[in-house]
């Protein structure tokens, strides 16, 4: 029988992804503080550069640090609710299979 998953319960999984939420917004208030210093440094290096130089480190800060950012919060998210706990393992039940 398959074990139930923690985030079938309505009430856990609101909060579960009101923190997912959460921390996709901190990452975003951080990607954003992360591209206004690479700005300055930018700026202040002295080299004339094109505005779509500017546009081009700020969509790949900000999509990195996102990308990141919601990869690593959903690892989060199903670990720290129990999630992984409810898979069913069949590969133990069938390592003998294996053997011969």
């Amino acid at each position: 029988m398959v074990k139930k998953s923690p985030l079938d319960d309505p009430e856990n999984a609101a909060f579960a992804w009101a923190r997912y939420r959460r921390l996709m917004r901190l990452m975003f208030m951080l990607a954003v503080g992360v591209v206004l210093i690479a700005f300055a440094l930018i700026y202040k290096g002295g080299e004339p550069v094109s505005v779509h130089f500017y546009i081009a480190v700020g969509l790949a800060i900000v999509f990195t640090m996102l990308l990141t950012g919601a990869l690593m919060g959903l690892v989060f998210l199903s670990n720290g609710t129990g999630h992984d706990e409810a898979v069913e393992d069949r590969a133990n039940d069938e390592t003998d299979h294996w053997k011969d």
